[in-house]
């Protein structure tokens, strides 16, 4: 295939619309950089989603084999999966469900039964959350509003959750009940459009009721991507270029990337002379699949790239199964699974790690729904007229699984299999989802992409949601059926996460907590491919707060788009973040190991103490009978480990959570400051600076100044000076200017003062934590080390004059 050369160069490229490229897209086009976003399908406005045999029959995707539609449907050993193609990617087709992702459950499993946390916890996301709720406005079905009252697989749901003491609850959905904000619901009223517009142009209808979310909401009564963040961002002057399939990534010379794609005519069934665009930022957003089969293709272009690539693969454990005539005193039972969104109700699961000893892996059940003239989706064993296709399905499935290269991609064959008809009204899918094992392997093999993953290491995850929907059928007076794939242990996900899982540092995963890939600085993975293991509840939400997150980070300029071997084009990049002229890392926002010249240095403090609102004295706020708890988890990270040690008033960044019942609980540190033996004033005393950036629980911007004084003493002096913190809440973001080293507020308002302190044990672990990453490696952490035994030496050593 022939390259055509390109000189088009952009602020940033982002592949896959669904919801990490979206909302990448819409942040970084709103700060006013040149972004175009690659999306291999084609845009579908509402009233053009297919509906008739005829059309559903083409509604896949496998260009070689002419097909443009939106459903991708993957096989591989253990599992199948059904993934979307189309502007909008996966909430084209998916249930609408923005669960957030539960606090105690951002660990990932160890084989030995333990648990390690994930890079972020929740309230790094909180204030993202916050945003993508809004901008997409989620929210619970209106069960208690006419007309929507009447929805029985909603009340047979609560129903069966109170007789078997579960939790029931109705998750906040992405779908239009009401005109607008406020308004009063109901069913096919016009939607007041938001002011950045509709990318589409067409008129949309508040839900009617059809169950259809699954296969694309025609009445535009679905909030889908398109109809939000990928307006918003043509509107702020994105272009969206749907067709446009990479092909290919790699490095640029002098810094940034490049990107090799086709343009798909779908009208004539060709494709383009592959096209190469470049950028000073790469994000990818293409999905598990998309972006981990991008990466594995490309990984001879990005040597050091982690080894991490292709693991902690899972489907978010899902399964699939059936309620069948249920029965209400020897009477049918409506359940009437086609009447409301696909999803309006979730019975949630409790997990060992909510304090429920035995309980096992958390998880969650939703009911499902599926369009009235439709049977093919959930009674694939009873095809009435289409006998025919299905033998000649099943039997190429079972010739394939026997072969040695089985076709992974299913679209074509399953275009062939569908039919039509009705569902029985006493019938119900159920949808579980949670904890399972993320130990599958994603791999290439003559260019196809692999899944090395199966149900067995998750056995008692999918043995106990089996258990718990059979007590529901028994509530429900219903026969239970498992997805007629279970017999052979395989299960079916539409949520398939990891691949290029985020970790602490390149051994663990492939990108750190802000998505950014380990050694390429500018590359970023903004969709599930990035997940270290299962969300638990559905995905969707998790991955754009994440997203949000990362675009955050990228506009506060603390990366910066550099160098991958070269030095930078001229003018290409945006500025570092600098605050009060102290820089954000070494050069303005490069991030750790960021210059193939540099190496960054990062280790994980975590302190706990007492702070007293009112005072202005950190020790009388330790010691106050009004004190209340404070603790705080920091990730300090040096970019440059030379200036670091260089440069005694040097600038690294300080990222985690503080926790304060005053303050609203746990809470994400926006922006941190952290300095390493500063001069004190005197030659005989050094401080350790911390300058954290957070809100409280109204929103109000807070600041936290703290400094550990060392001082000139005995070497018995060295635990208690750089264990003890002493620290000022002050009102407001404040600069340096406003809280000077001594610890003096300047102009902003002092809220309160305390101590805290860092207990042995948390001691302990923290020197478990340093890691550096670049080319320097173990040597610049024996300079660090030596480095900060000399400094202890300087300041408690004896005088030998």
């Amino acid at each position: 295939m022939s390259v055509q050369q390109s000189t088009e160069h952009v602020d940033a490229v982002v592949v896959g619309s669904g919801f990490g490229g979206s909302v990448a897209a819409y942040r970084l086009a709103e700060a006013g950089q040149r972004v175009v976003l690659l999306e291999r399908g084609r845009p579908f406005p509402p009233g053009s989603f297919p509906r008739s045999p005829a059309e559903m029959g083409r509604a896949f995707w496998d260009p070689g084999h002419g097909l443009y539609g939106m459903f991708d449907v993957w096989s591989f050993k253990g599992c199948d999966s059904v993934v979307a193609s189309g502007l909008g990617g996966g909430s084209l087709i998916y249930a609408n469900v923005l669960l957030r992702k539960d606090e105690n459950w951002f660990v990932t499993d160890n084989a030995d039964g333990g648990h390690d946390p994930w890079p972020i916890g929740r309230a790094d996301l909180d204030p993202h959350y916050d945003q993508v709720e809004d901008m997409i406005d989620a929210v619970p079905y209106p069960l208690g509003r006419a007309p929507f009252a009447d929805t029985p697989k909603t009340h047979a749901m609560q129903d069966a959750a109170a007789e078997l003491g579960l939790n029931w609850a109705l998750p906040p959905l992405a779908v239009g009940f009401a005109p607008r904000r406020g308004a009063a619901p109901g069913i096919g009223l016009p939607i007041a459009e938001p002011a950045y517009g509709n990318l589409h142009g067409v008129p949309r209808r508040t839900c009617r009721m059809c169950g259809e979310c699954d296969i694309g909401c025609n009445e535009g009564s679905k909030h889908s991507l398109d109809h939000n963040y990928l307006s918003a961002a043509a509107h702020h002057g994105a272009d969206l270029r749907t067709g446009h399939e990479v092909k290919a990534i790699r490095p640029r010379p002098g810094g940034g990337y490049e990107v090799d794609h086709v343009v798909h005519d779908m009208d004539a069934g060709v494709r383009s002379p592959l096209r190469t665009i470049t950028c000073d930022r790469l994000i990818l957003g293409a999905g598990t699949y998309g972006t981990t089969r991008l990466l594995l293709r490309s990984r001879r272009e990005f040597p050091g790239l982690s080894p991490a690539l292709g693991t902690r693969f899972c489907g978010n454990g899902d399964l699939l199964t059936f309620l069948l005539k249920a029965k209400d005193r020897d009477r049918v039972r409506p359940l009437d699974a086609s009447r409301g969104p696909v999803i309006t109700s979730a019975i949630r699961l409790p997990d060992e790690l909510d304090g429920h000893p035995g309980a096992g892996r958390g998880a969650y059940i939703e009911d499902g729904g599926y369009p009235g003239f439709v049977d093919w989706m959930v009674q694939p064993l009873d095809l009435g007229d289409q006998v025919d296709r299905a033998v000649k399905f099943l039997w190429a499935r079972f010739t394939e699984f026997f072969s040695g290269a089985p076709d992974t991609n299913l679209s074509e064959e399953l275009a062939d299999l569908i039919g039509d008809g009705a569902l029985s009204v006493s019938s119900l899918p159920l949808l579980g989802m949670g904890r399972d094992t993320a130990d599958g392997v994603l791999g290439l093999e003559e260019g196809r992409l692999t899944a090395d993953w199966t149900s067995k290491s998750s056995t008692a995850h999918f043995e106990r949601l089996r258990k718990t929907m059979e007590g529901i059928a028994d509530v429900l007076g219903a026969d239970y059926a498992d997805n007629p794939m279970w017999f052979r242990k395989r299960v079916v996900t539409v949520h398939p996460l990891g691949g290029a899982p985020m970790g602490h540092h390149p051994a663990e995963g492939v990108c750190d907590a802000f998505g950014e890939v380990f050694g390429f600085p500018g590359l970023y993975i903004a969709d599930g491919a990035a997940m270290p293991g299962p969300v638990g509840p559905n995905p969707s939400l998790t991955i754009a707060a994440m997203a949000d997150r990362m675009a955050t980070r990228i506009l506060e300029g603390a990366s910066r788009p550099a160098a991958t071997g070269a030095e930078p084009v001229a003018g290409t990049g945006s500025p570092g973040g600098v605050v009060s002229g102290t820089a954000y890392g070494t050069e303005a926002g490069t991030p750790p190991g960021g210059d193939s010249g540099r190496t960054s240095l990062s280790f994980t403090e975590e302190m706990k103490g007492f702070i007293t609102s009112g005072t202005d004295d950190p020790r009388a706020g330790e010691l106050s009978e009004d004190r209340e708890r404070f603790s705080f988890r920091l990730t300090i990270t040096a970019d440059d480990v030379d200036r670091f040690l260089a440069e005694p008033g040097y600038t690294a960044r300080a990222e985690g959570w503080i926790d304060a019942a005053g303050h609203g609980g746990r809470r994400p540190v926006q922006r941190g400051w952290f300095n390493l033996f500063a001069p004190g004033g005197a030659e005989d005393r050094r401080l350790m600076k911390y300058r954290l950036h957070f809100t409280d629980g109204e929103g109000r911007p807070r600041t936290l100044i703290g400094r550990k004084n060392v001082l000139h003493g005995p070497p018995t002096r060295i635990w208690p000076d750089t264990s003890t913190l002493y620290c000022t809440i002050l009102e407001g973001h404040a600069d340096e200017d406003d809280a000077e080293d001594t610890g003096d507020a300047g102009d902003a308002r002092i809220l309160g003062a305390g101590v805290l302190h860092i207990q042995l044990t948390d001691f302990a672990r923290q020197l478990t934590t340093f890691r550096t990453s670049g080319p320097a490696g173990p040597a610049a952490l024996l300079d660090f080390g030596r480095f900060f035994a000399g400094e202890l030496w300087e300041v408690y050593g004896p005088d030998l004059d």
